[in-house]
């Protein structure tokens, strides 16, 4: 779980930036941007404390 949490945690944090910047472009529309912006919030916040964690454990 921790290591597939430190993977997934950066690839969320991407998607949230990458997202928008798709709309912008006119690549993705509204409705899939927001749906997929809410699936990246919700696996960033609940993969992040593992990622940021310090400490060897």
């Amino acid at each position: 779980m921790r290591t597939a949490a430190k993977i997934l945690a950066p690839l969320a944090l991407a998607a949230t930036i990458a997202l928008p910047a798709l709309f912008l472009a006119g690549a993705i529309g509204e409705g899939p941007m927001k749906i997929a912006m809410l699936a990246a919030a919700v696996a960033w916040f609940a993969t992040a404390p593992f990622w940021m964690k310090g400490g060897s454990a």
